[in-house]
């Protein structure tokens, strides 16, 4: 079968229905990693050696964790996160269920975005602000935030599209969404026409996230 529009028009709910499924499942694992992973990231940075809060003990800890779960090929992480997606939402398909493993995925993702940008901040602003007396809290919100806000930013929009990616594998195993829909209509039933149509609608949430996200990292960036 090739593209047919009057096919297309008769799929549009199906469609309506898995880019809103996707958009709220890289929602809620957008929201867990700013959570999680931005202040994993912060640690990771300060416990290392020569910084302020230097604790090799956590760094190594925190370290192995993060590695530990970003080696994991997502599909198989779906698999092995079944019992802990069934005991917080009570299913394991859905896009409420693919957000768990989506959640898990993008935290140590967006840990080590967070942790590399802080690195690219001059020590010299650090060592400044702590021969003034600023404390600890003091240096994360008012220096590390503040000068590493760019790069941060930009992480964001790349674990943004990262989501969009894991969430379409999500579909393969009944997690909803965009993924969803091309596997059970595109690939399982010959339909070229919402194949097409998923790849277009994927291409073009990535480049408006990536043009939003570049726009703002650059608006922010007062280098």
């Amino acid at each position: 079968m090739g593209f047919d529009f009057q096919h297309l028009i008769e799929l549009l709910p199906d469609i309506n229905t898995a880019f809103f499924q996707t958009l709220y499942m890289i929602g809620i694992s957008l929201v867990v990693a700013l959570v999680i992973g931005l202040p994993v990231g912060i640690l990771l940075f300060i416990t290392d050696k020569g910084l302020f809060w230097e604790n090799r003990f956590v760094q190594n800890v925190l370290g192995f964790i993060v590695n530990l779960i970003r080696s994991i090929p997502f599909i198989i992480l779906l698999v092995a996160l079944i019992p802990l997606t069934k005991a917080i939402v009570g299913t394991q398909i859905g896009p409420s269920a693919a957000s768990v493993s989506l959640s898990v995925a993008a935290i140590p993702f967006f840990a080590r975005i967070v942790e590399n940008a802080l690195r690219e901040i001059d020590k010299g602003v650090i060592e400044a602000a702590i021969a003034a007396g600023a404390t600890p809290w003091m240096i994360i919100k008012d220096v590390l935030l503040l000068e590493a806000k760019s790069g941060i930013i930009s992480g964001v929009t790349l674990t943004l599209i990262s989501l969009i990616g894991f969430s379409a594998m999500a579909g393969t195993v009944g997690g909803g969404g965009i993924g969803d829909l091309a596997i059970r209509f595109g690939y399982y039933r010959y339909d070229n026409t919402i194949m097409i149509a998923t790849v277009v609608i994927l291409i073009v949430l990535v480049q408006v996230i990536q043009i939003l996200g570049d726009f703002i990292a650059k608006a922010v960036d007062k280098r």
